[in-house]
């Protein structure tokens, strides 16, 4: 009898890890699928859905500046409206491949009608959800 609580104490334990560590990569999923289409549509609301409470963003070679979600909306609304974009993809590594369980990075391609940029786009755990905590774009 001992030993059947035992067992079943330590399969609950699993269960119930496993379940954590499935919301940690949904929550994973979930902020980087809906970056992908807010790059693709070139939507600043949309992205900014994802933003932490300060987002850092650089462009080009430009030093990266701290901004706070809404200064961050607008700076991507006004990056948005100067670069149309024609297509977004992540390169590398695909959002699963991220190996730190509290921060996760991708690389992707962002282009637009005169070029296109490689972006670097990190989160962050932020209680339970990932958030945007900075946005590198590189010109090609």
């Amino acid at each position: 009898m001992k030993n059947f609580k035992n067992i079943a104490v330590v399969l609950f334990l699993a269960f119930v890890t496993s379940l954590f560590a499935s919301g940690q990569a949904l929550a994973q999923k979930d902020v980087f699928d809906g970056v992908e289409a807010a790059m693709r549509a070139g939507s600043a609301k949309d992205l900014a859905r994802h933003f932490d409470s300060k987002v850092s963003l650089s462009f080009a070679d430009e030093k990266a500046t701290d901004y706070s979600k809404t200064q961050a909306e607008f700076v991507m609304k006004n990056f948005f409206s100067k670069n149309p974009p024609t297509g977004f993809a992540y390169n590398f590594p695909t959002p699963s491949e991220s190996v730190r369980k509290d921060k996760r990075y991708v690389i992707g391609t962002y282009t637009h009608r005169n070029g296109s940029y490689t972006v670097l786009i990190r989160v962050k755990d932020a209680g339970g959800k990932f958030l945007i905590h900075s946005v590198d774009f590189i010109k090609d």
